[in-house]
């Protein structure tokens, strides 16, 4: 007798969901105080914040970003030219356009509506400056039925903006999914919800152990 083609299906749907689940557990974010507390937040109204990105790697051969973004230019130069040159040029409009903003409007969503208190770039005269430096960088990849999300690792750190010496917290956060509802087949805009996530859930920490 031939199987029950619904049972089958829904076979099928319950190992997808699986492997999706296992994926994302095996890759979850992980948040963590190094330094430092939050209470000097209290009262402000504006925060400073800068994007570093200096000592960044990628993938998990942890190439330097140059190698990969010329490797990966090349990858698509050979299956479409001039697809390798405009890749170039999104991948590196990509941290003004949609990885910086996307951190900033969760930290805003959380901190400017419930507290008053701004984070932006370029506020030179800020008492403080919030870094977030750029560690490593997954793009992931989409296949339609299957797909990896992205992962970003920051490290997040508050200092005196006239004396960056003085640290007076700083927060590792470890691979932060990037991922949305259905497809996504940009890179650039998967690793965005990666700085999306970031920024949420440092919000909600700082949030839970300062106000």
């Amino acid at each position: 007798m031939d199987a029950n083609p619904l049972k089958i299906q829904k076979m099928k749907t319950n190992i997808f969901l699986l492997v999706l689940f296992v994926c994302t557990a095996t890759f979850a974010q992980k948040m963590k105080i190094v330094d430092g507390g939050f209470d000097f937040l209290k009262g402000q109204k504006e925060v400073n914040v800068e994007f570093v990105y200096d000592n960044m790697q990628l993938l998990k051969k942890n190439l330097p970003e140059a190698q990969y973004v010329e490797e990966h230019a090349a990858e698509m130069e050979e299956k479409s030219p001039g697809k390798g040159e405009t890749w170039k040029k999104s991948w590196a409009a990509a941290r003004e356009l949609i990885r910086q903003p996307k951190f900033l409007e969760l930290m805003n969503r959380y901190f400017y509506e419930d507290h008053g208190m701004a984070f932006k770039e370029g506020l030179s005269d800020a008492k403080y400056t919030l870094i977030v430096e750029t560690v490593w960088l997954y793009p992931g990849w989409d296949a339609g039925v299957m797909k990896q999300p992205a992962k970003v690792t920051t490290n997040l750190k508050f200092v005196e903006t006239a004396n960056r010496d003085t640290v007076l917290a700083e927060v590792t956060s470890a691979n932060a999914p990037g991922d949305q509802w259905g497809s996504s087949f940009s890179n650039e805009d998967r690793l965005g919800e990666g700085y999306a996530k970031t920024g949420k859930s440092f919000a909600k920490l700082i949030e839970k152990k300062a106000f």
